[in-house]
């Protein structure tokens, strides 16, 4: 029912936002992979609210905890569980939410699909959801290191229209981490931080782009003609709440040049690796992997929930407005970064099992 995602590295989601936790099941991780809570936990402190003044100030540890699947620190090959539970959910703050929707959320749609939704919080809508996709990440991400030494880095490129400038061959992670806007061109991120608390202070909310670059990616990876490598990266990184577009290599700007400026050429370097001098495709080709830096962004919207008030209707059409209650990021971009990367990695992770199932068995 929508919930599970991949093919040989399968998680399925559970839990909503103010239930009793949240969580993951992954089906298909290779046993003998090396893995703790505590290495999941790095991963969950980067998505968790409450950890800068330019997110949502509810107060979770978001600690993990694996309930099977893992036994004396190694994977068996059973299904990993493992589960957060929720401790600072404020229900009473939806309260007007019950039979009033919030403009451009997912309040209207849920009720006319299911006849009846969990307004505490958005339930299975919130961006809480992520902490199961995140923890699995960690583990693929840790599959990926140890296959091919592959790096996933994410970051805020934009907000509104401050953009950054990003050296993707060069980038690390310690400068990503380095900011509470997770924005490795420092120039910029003093720019964002106070664009976010300005429109925070104001009640309303910002959007941008989060760019993704993979490194030491695998030649191979992706399967034509449906689950090409960029379509399957293209449906995981845009299933996060609040996206709102894709691209990968040059994306759109593509579109101003001719083939001759596009094309990236052939070369062999010096080891006898066939290369490409220019990497406009973003990584792949023909939906398959192509040993270049996997270069994707994903443009996620302002954050629905405001304060400021706006024009609405209630469950029955009636006309109404709202200022809505609660803790809600002013902009989504500083904890969206470990999602997308750990989006990216599932993928990855699961075309590299297929991978192998396929291409390596004889």
């Amino acid at each position: 029912m929508g919930n599970t995602f991949g093919h040989l590295f399968r998680i399925t989601t559970y839990g909503e936002s103010h239930g009793g936790g949240v969580g993951v099941v992954i089906d298909g991780c290779p046993p003998l992979v090396e893995i703790s809570e505590a290495e999941i936990q790095v991963e969950l402190d980067r998505r968790r609210p409450g950890q800068s003044k330019i997110t949502t100030p509810r107060k979770e540890t978001d600690t993990c905890e694996i309930l099977s699947g893992v036994f004396e620190g190694k994977t068996t090959g059973t299904p990993i569980s493992i589960l957060v539970r929720n401790k600072d959910a404020r229900s009473q703050d939806y309260s007007e939410m019950v039979q009033t929707y919030r403009p451009s959320h997912a309040d209207a749609t849920y009720d006319a699909k299911y006849g009846i939704r969990n307004w505490q919080g958005g339930g299975r809508s919130s961006a809480r959801e992520t902490i199961g996709r995140v923890a699995a990440g960690a583990i693929a991400k840790k599959i990926l290191h140890i296959v091919n030494n592959v790096e996933v880095i994410g970051y805020v490129k934009k907000i509104q229209d401050i953009e950054a400038t990003v050296n993707t061959d060069l980038v690390t992670m310690e400068q990503v981490e380095s900011n509470i806007v997770r924005c490795p061109d420092l120039t910029c991120a003093d720019r964002m931080i106070d664009r976010i608390e300005a429109i925070g202070r104001e009640g309303d909310s910002i959007g941008g782009v989060v760019e993704c670059v993979v490194r030491n990616v695998p030649k191979g990876l992706g399967i034509p003609v449906f689950d090409r490598l960029e379509a399957d990266i293209a449906k995981g990184v845009m299933s996060l709440p609040a996206t709102k577009g894709f691209e990968i290599g040059s994306g759109f700007a593509g579109t101003l040049m001719t083939g001759s400026e596009h094309n990236d050429e052939f070369y062999t370097d010096e080891d006898g690796e066939i290369r490409t001098r220019t990497n406009r495709s973003g990584g792949t080709q023909g939906g398959i992997s192509n040993g270049e830096n996997i270069i994707i962004r994903v443009a996620f919207k302002p954050t629905a929930t405001i304060r400021k008030e706006q024009n609405t209707v209630t469950q029955s059409g009636e006309e109404t407005t709202l200022a809505a209650k609660g803790r809600h990021d002013p902009c989504v971009l500083p904890r969206a970064v470990p999602m997308v990367e750990a989006m990216v990695s599932l993928v990855l992770c699961d075309h590299l099992l297929r991978y192998y199932g396929q291409c390596k068995v004889v």
